[in-house]
């Protein structure tokens, strides 16, 4: 009977010492890593792990940035350079042009998708439990970055697993439907000048403008700049064209900044006057900032001889812009130089307002 009693006993500890434990959820108890070496020795400590990533360092003259300054890297494994590379490379095949690697690839495009992964000052998981996160700056450029804190899936339990991170890009949009992001796999190492976050490896380096990036094509010499000349619009602003969404932003050469109106009446012509004629064979529309719905979706572009009689040289119908700034490229059959250029937008995406980032006239090839 005693031993009886006393099975039950333990029974009733065994049980509640599980109850008290559970909580619904794994919790793990939070692990401390610290490696006593800096960011860079970090990761040459892990051979075979992230060798792409040091290649891509090495290139870009990052050394120094990844030993001695104070930053947080999400550090991006092999796997998921390979996977970029792949998609790149099945692509680049297709059209019969030569592989691409890490030593070939342009580095202007490189140096802005790796320091993406590396941030300005040191953050640990705690420093990101904001509601909203928190927003970061890169090491370069000070690109507006984003990361917070989220709870795995485990065991079935929604949000019942370890914590992981998600960093994201913000693509310069303050809406974060646009923004794109990824996740950890592992976090809070400490190094001797930072911390260290790991991407998970399923991870296509770049945040989806790898392939963009590489075969992005420039356009043509923008006349507006090789030749000058006046800009003007049919309808203006209510700040004039100088103003914080004047007019004068579409020739800026800035995405961030933008031409703005309400859409009453729902059509705006801009007109560029050259200094003397030229021959143009291709023009830009970049889209602003924010809302899609203020986007152009159906325009044509005229040129004229005197600023009277016009040529119709291209009709756009039904056009979408898939990012927040992006420049698109219309190229278009012309020999005749011409001394007035002029865009007519007709219809836009539905919203009460029309904005645009910035458009050129391009010389023809």
């Amino acid at each position: 009977m005693k031993n009886i009693y006393t099975y039950l006993v333990f029974l009733l500890i065994v049980s509640l010492s599980a109850c008290s434990k559970d909580g619904g959820y794994y919790s793990p108890a939070v692990i401390d890593k610290e490696y006593k070496g800096s960011t860079l020795e970090y990761l040459k400590s892990k051979p075979g792990v992230y060798d792409s990533l040091l290649s891509a360092v090495g290139r870009l003259g990052l050394e120094n940035v990844l030993n001695d300054s104070n930053t947080t890297l999400f550090a991006v494994t092999n796997p998921s350079f390979q996977l970029a590379f792949t998609n790149l490379n099945n692509l680049y095949a297709i059209s019969e042009k030569p592989a691409q690697y890490l030593a070939t690839v342009d580095s202007a495009q490189l140096d802005t998708m790796v320091t993406q992964y590396i941030i300005r000052g040191t953050y640990n998981s705690d420093s990101l439990r904001h509601q909203d996160g928190l927003a970061l700056t890169t090491v370069r450029q000070d690109y507006p970055m984003h990361a917070r804190v989220l709870r795995a899936t485990s065991s079935g339990f929604v949000d019942g697993g370890p914590e992981i991170i998600e960093i994201l890009d913000t693509k310069r949009s303050q809406f974060n439907r646009d923004w794109i992001g990824t996740t950890t796999g592992s976090i809070n190492i400490k190094t001797r000048n930072g911390m260290v976050h790991v991407v998970t490896p399923d991870h296509v380096f770049g945040f989806e403008d790898f392939i963009t990036r590489l075969t992005f094509v420039p356009a043509p010499p923008n006349l507006f700049t090789v030749i000058g000349g006046r800009h003007t619009v049919s309808r203006e602003s209510g700040g004039g064209p100088d103003g914080v969404e004047g007019s004068n932003n579409v020739i800026d050469g800035n995405p961030e900044t933008k031409f703005f109106i309400g859409w009453d009446p729902k059509e705006v012509s801009l007109t560029f006057e050259l200094n003397e004629p030229a021959v143009a064979g291709a023009y830009t529309i970049t889209s602003a900032n924010d809302l899609a719905d203020r986007d152009p979706v159906d325009w044509n572009l005229q040129g004229s001889m005197n600023g009277d009689n016009w040529v119709t040289l291209d009709t756009k119908t039904n056009q979408a812009f898939e990012q927040r700034m992006q420049q698109r490229i219309f190229y278009f059959k012309n020999i005749v130089p011409y001394k007035f250029f002029r865009l007519n937008i007709i219809r836009n995406n539905g919203s009460s307002g029309m904005q645009l980032a910035d458009w050129s006239v391009n010389s023809a090839k």
